[in-house]
């Protein structure tokens, strides 16, 4: 992979992921809904879930620099 491509999309994964975790976290300590018309657990457990994983798809991206 070439280093440049790969810095950029692990950014963009990196800080994709850490912005959805803060959101997330903020909205459920506030007791506010995640998602509308879901179920509060489901929708803040699938974001958590998007978020890790973006995370994770940054940090493989940026060790593969």
């Amino acid at each position: 992979m070439e280093s440049g491509p790969a810095i950029f999309a692990g950014l963009v994964f990196a800080l994709f992921g850490a912005g959805l975790l803060v959101w997330t976290t903020t909205r459920v300590r506030h007791g506010r809904p995640v998602a509308h018309g879901v179920s509060p657990v489901a929708s803040a457990t699938v974001a958590s879930v998007a978020g890790v994983v973006a995370l994770l798809l940054g940090a493989w991206c940026l060790t593969h620099v």
